[in-house]
Order: structure tokens, then C-alpha cells, then sequence
């Protein structure tokens, strides 16, 4: 696509986003209880905003079904649905490639990822997995995790379907997952021993209590600091005595070779990369194991099971995780900066169900996404939109397509030429950004607003992302197919060719699907007037070739400043 100078200025102007996007602020932090928020949205705008929060971007046939139905009767329809599985995916593609001579791997995760994301029915049960694999993490970036992409594939299962069960349950299954035994590697972790001065290993005791469950400082219920360390370096200690001893599923369980190795004599379980990890009563420490007020008392007789079970009862029932989770839903979710009350709405959900169920997560993503202020619109509400969701967005507000029916989007590490951001393979446990990051030198920075998406955004990055982009909507998206000498991921945009002699009615449409509302008439007008500079060729019988051309990138320029804009980077 040729940039016209009027619209490469239109571009540099646009560029600036991470200004613009912070002016325009992430969060709202209004006091005092809103009104109520209203079942049903009044406009079609209303019910796109609401799904940008509670899937992986509008489409027309969900908002269709959003103004039909309203936001709590949708959200109960989605609980209901089954889960799509991320590993039956995975190991269908393993089977066709090996049936060429290859095999699937790492970039197999990120298509039945991307495959979920834009064409899977559950996708608030998929964006809530999303949100707690940020919060959760495992990452494809170590190698051991990633030399397992199918346990990754199940990794992702597992948050689909304990992530919108109880918070008790969830926290058991990341606990026992060997992905993330391998990550924060106490699989094969060890009791003390006082002959060659071993000493549990620590990593996971640490990080179930700091990023997991508790977080670094006591909490109030709306999530305000209390004052005082939630633990201490003697809880971590304590806590890890409770993390050894748990080893690989193993038919011949619990021997040595199984705990060391995963397999006796060359026989293992096929499965073991995802099957809970299981305790290994051998290596797992009798002493008495004191974190977070509770003690489990010393044992006569090795329990490894037992104790875990006491560690996390302990652990889900303190009174941080409701606001030291629920906060992070709603920013993953909703708004960067929900004010105290919502937090302690939310909090409250966790606490109690309604039906005295603590924990209830199905409950929780609810009152995150049915709070009142979840609805309201502000120069400080909404958050900036990761990469990864900006391209969902773009993929399931037209009509994209797959080739091959496996979405082949690949790795998207490189923030000079493409997204900066690869699901499953954020460079820490930290995951891509901190929860309480604040951009240094912002407006929002300056009024005490955190702007987590930020950490990970820079000149080369929102350079990186336009030129990705612009790239995208020329020639599609990911690996090219042999097949067909084309990418995989292809739009139809017959809708807006159709709008291409008609600049202004064209930008409407465009940023109708990208915008929902919020692209004033000062942007439309600039795009427009830009795309306008794009000549189209008068017909002359000979040369509609040209004229098609033209048209073209009058639309691709349409999306892709659209696309650039802060009205579609911050999502309100």
C-alpha cells in the first residue's frame, strides 16, 4: 500500500500514541457506590464496549445476541457452554503434521490459541483463561516449558475450566500442573538434609504467596493497604517444606526412578506433562511446616497430600486474596484503575457467592463485568488494550478467515516487527507488565493512575505495531501457506470496498467495528480527508485492475490509522 504524504502525516500524528493513550488515561477512581448498572446496553455501541471486557472483541452476531438478550443473561449463557480444548487442537494438528513428516510445536500452541480466540463460542470462559495465564504464569520462553507444548496446550485447558471454577480447586491444579513445577521448579523438590546441607527450594513457596494468592502487603477489602508485609522470609521457608516431594504421574509410583526420572525400566505415562503431579512420600519433609499463622504439625508418617491440602485451605481462606485477585481481573478485564469500591464489590463476591461459596470464580468474573462502573465512560476509565487483544479485536471485527483452519499467526515476540507480545511467553513470572506499573513522565503517571500495558510500549514498539499492521492488512496474517503462495489469515472486506468511493461513510463504518462510539468527528474527518488523497482511476474500460488497487488501499488505510488511533488503543 503506498502512503499518500497526507497520510504518512496522518500516521506520524498517530503515532504518538502511548501519550495520547495516557491522556486519555486507564481507570476509573471515582468514590462513593454507582447506581446500579442496567441489564440490557441501549445501543448497539453499549454492547460492543461491554464485549471488548468479556471476550476477545465484538463481532456483530454477539452483539446481536447481547442486545437480545442483555449482559447477565449473556454471561450466564457463556458459563454454560463447554470448554473448547486447547490440547485436542493441538494434538489433531500433531497428527496431520506427522503424517508429513513433521510434528506440531511451540507454534501449534499459539494457533489453537489464536484459533480460539477469534472463531471459539466460549469466549468469556477463553478471555478469563487469557487474563489467568497473566496472572498465573508459565512461560514457552524457559525450555523446559517449552519443549512441552502440548502440556502448555493442556495448561491452557486447565485454566479454561478450573479458571471458572473455585479459586481452592484452581490454585490445587496450578500447584500440581508439571509445567509449572518445572517453571518455579519444585517438581522433584527435595526435604532438607542436614548431611550435605540441602534445603527445600523456595521459588514456588514464594511466589504462590506474592503473585499467586496474597500478594506483598495485608489489604483491606477494597483493596487499599492495610500496613504490615503480608509474610516473611520464615513463611517462605515454612511454605516450602510443603512444596517437596511431588513429582511426576508415574505408573510405578512412588518409586524412585518415577520421582527422579518420570518412568521405571523405560515405562512412563504419556501423559505426564499435564497429569497432576503426584507426592512422593520419600522426599517430602515430616518436620513441622509454619507460614501465614498456620501451622501443620510435625508428621510421624510422610503426607505429602495432606499437607498441601492444609497449605492451600490456608492460603484461599486469607482475607488478601479476594482484593489481591479480583483487582487484577478487573484490569485485566475492565479498567486499570477501578476505584475501591469496586474492588470491594468484588472482594465481596469472592468472600461469598451468594450462596455462602467462597472462591466461586464464575461469581467473580460476574462481578467484575456486571459492576456499574464497568459501564461507565470517563476520561479515566477503561485500560490501553495489549497488542494481543488489539489483534483479536481486528481479527473478529471482520471477516477474517483461515486457510488452513489453523490460524497460523505464529510467534509475535519482536516489538520492531510485530506485536511485542506472544501469548504463553511473557519474558518473567512478572508477566509482560507489573499490575502496579506507572508510566514515568505521563499525565497519568502524574495523577497517581497506573498504566500496566504500558511497561511493555515504546517508540519501537508502537513503530513495530503500525508497520505490523500495515503489513497485515495488505498482504494477511502469519505463515505462508505453500498451497496457495498466500498468507494464512485472510480478510474479506467486500463490505467496505463497496464504501471505498466514499471516504466519509467509509471511515463511519471502520470505526464503528474498531471504535464502537468513540472515534469523535475531529478523527474521522483527518482519515478521511487523508484516505480521500488515494486516488482512484477513472474507469476506462482497461484498467480496473488499478481502480481495484486503489480502493483497496483506501480501505486498508481506513483500518490501519483506525487501528493507530488512541480511541481504539485505549479501550473505554
Amino acid at each position: 500500500m503506498r502512503t499518500p504524504r497526507t497520510l504518512a502525516a496522518t500516521v506520524r500524528r498517530l503515532l504518538p500514541w502511548l501519550a495520547a493513550a495516557v491522556l486519555a488515561a486507564c481507570g476509573g477512581s471515582n468514590s462513593g457506590e454507582p447506581a446500579a448498572a442496567p441489564e440490557t446496553p441501549a445501543t448497539r455501541d453499549e454492547a460492543a464496549r461491554f464485549l471488548t471486557q468479556a471476550s476477545f472483541g465484538p463481532t456483530e452476531a454477539d452483539i446481536d445476541r447481547v442486545m437480545a438478550v442483555g449482559y447477565r443473561a449473556w454471561i450466564d449463557e457463556q458459563l454454560a457452554l463447554p470448554a473448547t480444548s486447547h490440547r485436542a487442537t493441538w494434538e489433531a494438528t500433531d497428527t496431520a503434521l506427522k503424517a508429513t513428516g513433521s510434528a506440531a510445536g511451540q507454534d501449534q500452541v499459539f494457533e489453537t490459541f489464536w484459533k480460539q480466540a477469534v472463531t471459539g463460542p466460549d469466549q468469556l470462559r477463553q478471555r478469563v483463561a487469557f487474563a489467568l495465564s497473566q496472572i498465573f504464569v508459565i512461560s514457552m520462553v524457559d525450555g523446559n516449558v517449552g519443549d512441552n507444548p502440548r502440556a502448555v496446550a493442556a495448561w491452557m485447558d486447565m485454566l479454561g475450566s478450573d479458571g471458572l471454577g473455585t479459586y481452592r480447586q484452581l490454585l490445587e491444579s496450578v500447584s500440581r500442573h508439571p509445567m509449572m513445577g518445572y517453571y518455579l521448579s519444585h517438581l522433584r523438590n527435595q526435604k532438607a538434609d542436614a548431611r550435605t546441607g540441602r534445603v527445600p527450594d523456595e521459588n514456588y513457596a514464594r511466589e504462590v504467596m506474592q503473585l499467586f494468592s496474597v500478594g506483598l502487603v495485608e489489604l483491606n477489602e477494597d483493596g487499599s493497604a492495610k500496613g504490615g508485609d503480608t509474610y516473611t522470609p520464615a513463611d517462605i521457608a515454612g511454605l516450602a517444606k510443603v512444596f517437596t516431594g511431588w513429582s511426576w504421574s508415574c505408573p510405578d509410583w512412588p518409586d524412585n526412578g518415577c520421582f527422579f526420572n518420570g518412568q521405571v525400566s523405560g515405562v512412563s505415562d504419556p501423559d505426564r506433562s499435564f497429569k497432576p503431579m503426584l507426592g512422593y512420600a520419600q522426599y517430602h519433609s515430616t518436620e513441622a511446616k509454619t507460614f501465614l499463622g498456620t501451622t501443620i504439625a510435625a508428621q510421624t508418617s510422610s503426607d505429602p497430600a495432606g499437607s498441601l491440602a492444609a497449605a492451600l485451605d490456608a492460603i484461599a481462606a486469607h482475607p488478601n486474596v479476594g482484593p489481591f485477585i479480583g483487582r487484577q481481573l478487573i484490569q485485566r478485564l475492565v479498567t486499570s484503575n477501578p476505584s475501591p469500591e469496586y474492588v470491594a464489590a468484588v472482594s465481596r463476591a469472592f468472600a461469598n457467592n451468594g450462596s455462602g461459596v467462597r472462591g466461586d470464580l464464575k461469581a467473580v468474573v460476574a462481578a467484575v463485568l456486571m459492576h456499574p462502573e464497568a459501564r461507565r465512560q470517563s476520561d479515566t476509565a477503561g485500560k490501553v488494550r495489549e497488542p494481543v487483544l488489539r489483534l483479536s479485536a481486528l481479527l473478529r471485527a471482520f471477516p477474517y478467515a483461515s486457510e488452513t483452519g489453523r490460524w497460523r499467526v505464529g510467534n509475535t515476540d519482536n516489538p520492531a516487527t510485530s506485536l511485542g507480545q506472544t501469548p504463553l511467553r511473557s519474558p518473567s513470572v512478572f508477566n509482560f507488565y507489573r499490575p502496579g506499573y506507572v508510566a514515568p513522565g505521563t499525565a497519568s503517571g502524574n495523577a497517581g493512575l497506573v498504566a500496566p500495558e504500558l511497561q511493555i510500549a515504546h517508540e519501537t514498539s508502537a513503530a513495530g505495531y503500525v508497520n505490523y499492521l500495515r503489513d497485515a492488512l495488505s498482504f494477511g496474517i502469519g505463515a505462508t501457506n505453500t498451497t496457495s503462495n498466500r498468507r494464512d489469515v485472510q480478510a474479506d472486506f467486500s463490505a467496505e470496498l463497496a464504501l471505498a468511493d466514499q471516504p466519509a461513510a467509509l471511515v463511519d463504518r471502520v470505526a464503528g467495528k474498531l471504535a464502537y462510539g468513540g472515534a469523535g468527528t475531529a478523527l474521522k474527518t483527518e482519515i478521511a480527508d487523508a484516505i480521500a488523497k488515494i486516488a482512484i482511476p477513472a474507469a476506462t474500460g482497461s484498467n480496473q485492475a488499478q481502480i481495484d488497487t486503489a480502493k483497496r488501499n483506501r480501505v486498508n488505510a481506513a483500518i490501519l490509522l483506525v487501528l493507530a488511533s488512541p480511541e481504539f488503543l485505549v479501550q473505554k
